[in-house]
């Protein structure tokens, strides 16, 4: 019999087999909970072959406690090593002559007219799956059940279960039919009961949408 589920709030979700946690994989919610702009789902998870001292830091560098903008990541999302979330505090203003930050250098701050605008916060939906070295640019919008390649940049908006890659990345197909889609969207089942989601496991990775509809009710 597999072991529970474990919890959401459990950093290191993934025993080894000498019994050991494997500290390259947390749950990302509590690994980066500190965070005041660093929302994220529950069951997220997150994976480097260096584990980092500060997950928050690795994932989002340019997002700071005092960003105007935030970053949101839905549940059961799988995020690869090396991606990189670079959210809006990392642009310089680029609308003049110059995009140099005179700001850093004269501690000016908000007063600096080199200061630009607060950007848009940067969005991933739930069941989304980043690949290695992925990039995900300021106000980025990743739409539910989202595949992103190994070393895509993404950047505008995803539509919900599309395959994305390239750089710029560009949708490369949608993942299912539109009615599935649909369907899925209406169905939800990442919000369902952990133990309702393991219980159909088969049906939710084998694409059965009868037996996910059947669960529902």
């Amino acid at each position: 019999m597999p072991r529970p589920f474990p919890d959401p709030q459990t950093l290191n979700p993934v025993t080894l087999p000498d019994g050991t946690p494997h500290e390259g994989t947390v749950f990302l919610a509590p690994a980066v909970k500190a965070h005041a702009k660093f929302h994220v789902g529950d069951y997220t998870y997150a994976s480097a072959h260096v584990p980092p001292d500060d997950w928050a830091f690795c994932l989002a560098p340019y997002l700071y406690d005092f960003s105007p903008e935030t970053l949101t990541v839905g549940r059961f999302c799988q995020i690869a090593d090396g991606v990189t979330f670079i959210t809006s505090s990392a642009n310089h203003r680029y609308d003049g002559f110059s995009s140099f930050p005179f700001m850093i250098f004269t501690g000016a701050g908000a007063a600096s007219p080199s200061r630009p605008d607060a950007g848009p916060d940067t969005v991933v939906g739930h069941d989304v799956w980043i690949g290695q070295g992925a990039k995900i640019m300021p106000g980025a919008a990743i739409g539910n059940g989202v595949i992103v390649a190994a070393g895509a940049v993404v950047i505008g908006t995803v539509p919900d279960y599309a395959v994305v890659g390239g750089n710029p990345a560009r949708v490369l197909r949608k993942r299912f039919d539109d009615p599935t889609i649909a369907a899925l969207l209406e169905l939800a089942w990442w919000n369902w009961p952990i133990e309702v989601i393991v219980a159909h496991e088969v049906a939710i990775v084998g694409a059965d949408l009868a037996a996910l509809r059947a669960a529902a009710h």
